[in-house]
């Protein structure tokens, strides 16, 4: 295989034995040429769009349970609407950041180990990841129970505050949802098996929609109806999964329970913590942006308004982390297998579907802006809140496409670490400050803090792309093998045929 002079790679027999995997014997050739490159990008957008499309619809229908429940929400009253949205927004937002965040280690060890044909750790990885999350929802279930004094720590009013943490009192089951569903799902969408994800969060969407209308609004159950609905769709996708697994379907993936899942635990949680520290701070970002809209005159419709907004962006970024699960696997499976030009080149084509994608959106957006408002919150002061930041919504829906295809990059070469210090810069030095400062000392209010923080998003975007742009990506796959040999637990050797 041609190197160019950089690093060798080290290829184990598994690539050469187990090349259905990924699908290629060999790396993709050199690209010369423009009927070269639109011929690999045809090959390579069939197999992206094989992962990302049903990678998309789960994505939309597991955002759109909280989303919906928003929604209703909303027809309830103001009250309810701000309640939820600070509850699934911070309380349950910072939980999930947390949670999709540990369990993106596993997304990295089981695309590489697939790609590398060493099937038989995935359970295990599993299993271990398991057993980190549900210790990480025990410890994070005081957020739930005390949830309205930190809240009303942190500033906001007493009405939301008492609201919003009764909410999150009868959300904490959805919390070890988290903690199951996640493991399960880097686990099936590493060896490509998202159609019957798909299929799964379908239904339970369906029966969300219908069951929120009817305990929310016919029955007059109002948030606790809401509450119930919400935590009984997760468990359902759950136990769902579960049985999927356990039927054999996945082959020498599972192979049963195992005490090894308890072995090499400290390691294990290190590589979790480092990718928790990376997508926590991307999800609590914005998360951001509604506690602080919480600290603005008439607080209410600040946060209402915002928070239609942010459940727009949600949705948005659902398609993006459709795009971001399939350029995980692509690029964890062909680093694994010893293919780093297939992996440089699949970036490529997921960051131009990213853009087209983005800039779709945010064009349906500006068509319907006079109708859309309507759909989410019969306040007319919120309608014309959301209508006054539909330019700025219109421009976060682009950068916000192609961030989490660029994250999913990272989180399938094992940059978690350094990605994390580059996200604490950008978001945190740099977004945050600018955006209070526009918001509060500018007097510019919602739209103030907006985009200072989307500027650092952008700032962060820019970043990402450029160290795509200078990596090596023959060192990658080297190092990728060596990951494989650590984490499975076997010596590696160099050269080894």
């Amino acid at each position: 295989m041609e190197n160019n002079g950089e690093t060798p790679l080290l290829v184990s027999k598994n690539v050469a034995t187990n090349a259905h995997f990924t699908g290629d014997v060999e790396d993709i050739a050199p690209i010369n040429g423009i009927k070269d490159f639109f011929y690999q990008f045809g090959v390579e957008s069939k197999k992206l769009w094989y992962l990302a499309g049903p990678a998309i619809f789960t994505s939309v229908c597991q955002y759109s349970l909280g989303a919906i429940t928003q929604t209703f929400a909303g027809h309830v009253g103001t009250l309810d609407l701000a309640a939820f949205s600070i509850e699934n927004s911070v309380i349950a937002g910072f939980s999930l950041g947390i949670m999709v965040g540990m369990g993106s280690a596993l997304e990295t060890l089981c695309g590489q180990a697939f790609g590398a044909g060493q099937v038989d750790m995935l359970g295990i990885y599993m299993q271990r990841s398991w057993v980190i999350l549900l210790v990480t929802g025990l410890i994070m279930s005081f957020l739930y129970i005390f949830a309205t004094p930190i809240l009303l720590l942190i500033g906001q009013t007493e009405a939301i505050s008492h609201a919003a943490g009764k909410m999150a009192l009868w959300m904490i089951p959805q919390l070890f949802a988290y903690a199951i569903n996640y493991p399960q799902a880097k686990f099936l969408q590493a060896q490509s098996k998202i159609m019957v994800m798909a299929s799964i969060a379908g239904v339970a969407l369906v029966l969300h929609v219908f069951f929120s209308w009817l305990f929310m609004l016919k029955l007059g159950w109002g948030l606790w109806g809401g509450a119930l609905v919400l935590n009984f769709s997760w468990w359902f996708m759950v136990v769902a999964q579960m049985i999927y697994i356990l039927s054999g379907t996945c082959g020498r993936a599972w192979t049963g329970f195992s005490w090894a899942a308890f072995s090499n635990l400290w390691g294990f949680v290190k590589l979790s913590l480092a990718s928790a520290v990376m997508l926590c701070l991307e999800t609590w970002y914005f998360m951001a942006l509604i506690l602080f809209a919480g600290y603005l005159k008439n607080a209410e419709i600040a946060v209402d308004a915002l928070s239609v907004c942010t459940n727009i962006v949600g949705w948005a970024v659902m398609i993006a982390i459709g795009f971001n699960a399939a350029i995980s696997v692509r690029v964890s499976n062909e680093l694994g297998a010893a293919h780093p030009r297939a992996a440089k080149f699949s970036i490529v084509v997921v960051v131009a579907f990213s853009i087209l994608v983005g800039a779709i959106l945010s064009l349906l957006l500006i068509i319907f802006r006079h109708q859309y408002p309507a759909l989410f919150a019969n306040s007319l002061e919120v309608q014309d809140a959301v209508y006054a930041l539909t330019p700025l919504l219109a421009l976060c829906l682009v950068i916000n496409n192609i961030q989490p295809a660029l994250s999913g990059v990272a989180i399938g070469a094992g940059w978690q670490a350094a990605i994390a210090y580059i996200n604490i810069a950008c978001y945190y030095i740099f977004g945050v400050p600018l955006g209070l400062t526009l918001g509060f000392a500018a007097n510019w209010g919602v739209k103030g803090i907006w985009i200072g923080m989307l500027t650092g998003t952008v700032v962060q975007t820019i970043i990402l792309i450029w160290i795509c742009c200078r990596t090596n990506w023959d060192k990658e796959a080297s190092m990728a093998e060596k990951r494989i040999q650590q984490w499975s637990g076997k010596k590696h050797v160099e050269g080894e045929q």
